[in-house]
């Protein structure tokens, strides 16, 4: 008896289909076609399953720039059904790829470019000679990233914005679209730009990320990102600097992953700032042999100077406050008792205000143990995280 349920995540076959000459430029482990998605149960409901066909393929192509779309599906057999396709979707193979060519070409970056960096290409002579290659964008061998800021009013992204939100659903855990009718909304989008020949450059679409402005007392905005990757969020953090109306750059309920990220780029941001930031203007702790005062972070912490640079920074202050932390115990001596109480002190005094409705239903003696417990939990996580930025 035929097998009528297919596994969603198998069935389909997703590409960024690049131009012939793009191809040609490609390094040998580089391919950008016939991958699955990660997730489709925001598509096809929890269990992931496709009901009605036999060896089913959902093959759904995009030019890797502007992201038009073909789509073919093939199977063995199928139960009868009355469902048809979307309109908006290239259905000749012969059609798309002539597209492919002409988007290659003609596809350019929508919006205003707020930011760039460069890696060297795959298969460039120069890789593989050292991790810290600094390379122009006018080399032959480097690949240029560009961060484009755009907006419901730039023209043409309303339409772009559809193709590209699917991707979201694929590969965002809990990942869902937004309300398109809210004009509020900003968006960066991550493109790389290549050059095929001496004369010919183009742009493929790599991913994006959603920010949404909330006012903040009495006259800034507060900027909320929405799913991001690490290079997206360095990218939209210096153009935050840049933005005089803007207070803080938030987060929207970061899963673990995400979490990790942040606190990764945040901390190597901080620790690439002079050592006025990064050591506090001094030793942290007290070391007797050496100094008899302590830098500003402390332990404990000057409040006031943080709250300068937490301001400075435009980070949001319960992340802000982490990062400090992990700043302690990286340079804490663990020779230094006191410094050490100190810290675990402020770290305590810290959780305590963030868990006070929970912590508050607890007897003293429970209560202790639970911030202890917590404590340890955390400087356990902030040793882990540091352990990747160092």
């Amino acid at each position: 008896m035929a097998n009528w349920t297919a596994d969603s995540n198998d069935a389909l076959h997703l590409s960024l289909v690049r131009a012939n000459d793009d191809k040609e430029v490609l390094g040998d482990n580089e391919s950008y076609e016939n991958f699955h998605p990660t997730f489709t149960y925001p598509i096809y409901g929890e269990d992931e399953k496709i009901y009605g066909y036999t060896d089913l393929v959902i093959d759904l192509r995009f030019t890797s720039g502007s992201l038009s779309q073909f789509l073919n599906i093939t199977y063995s057999a199928k139960l009868p059904t009355s469902s048809t396709l979307d309109d908006g979707y290239y259905q000749s193979e012969a059609e798309f790829l002539a597209h492919v060519e002409k988007d290659a070409s003609s596809f350019r970056p929508l919006g205003k470019k707020i930011h760039s960096y460069t890696r060297v290409a795959p298969n460039s002579a120069k890789k593989g000679k050292g991790t810290a290659i600094t390379i122009s964008e006018d080399d032959p061998d480097a690949i240029v990233f560009e961060a484009w800021h755009v907006t419901w009013s730039t023209p043409g992204f309303r339409e772009y914005h559809r193709r590209m939100q699917l991707f979201i659903l694929l590969y965002i855990e809990a990942g869902s679209y937004i309300n398109d009718e809210e004009d509020s909304w900003e968006f960066v989008v991550l493109s790389r730009k290549r050059r095929t020949t001496p004369v010919t450059e183009t742009y493929h679409f790599l991913g994006y990320s959603s920010l949404y402005p909330f006012y903040c007392f009495p006259d800034k905005l507060r900027l909320r990102l929405r799913y991001t990757t690490a290079a997206l969020y360095n990218a939209i953090y210096q153009h935050v600097l840049t933005r005089p109306s803007i207070t803080e750059l938030t987060v929207e309920d970061p899963a673990e992953a995400f979490e990790d990220l942040r606190d990764r780029n945040d901390l190597a941001m901080l620790l690439g700032h002079p050592p006025s930031l990064s050591h506090g203007g001094g030793r942290v702790g007290r070391t007797p042999a050496k100094s008899k005062t302590a830098g500003k972070l402390g332990p404990p912490a000057d409040r006031a100077w943080l709250e300068r640079w937490r301001k400075e920074l435009k980070i949001a202050g319960r992340q802000f406050h982490r990062l400090v932390e992990m700043l302690i115990q990286l340079h804490l001596n663990p020779a230094d008792t006191r410094a050490a109480k100190a810290y675990r002190l402020q770290v305590k005094e810290r959780l305590y205000r963030f868990n006070y409705e929970m912590l508050i239903q607890l007897d003293e003696k429970d209560r202790i143990e639970k911030l202890e417990e917590t404590f340890q939990t955390v400087r356990e996580d902030y040793q882990r995280i540091l352990a990747t930025v160092r």
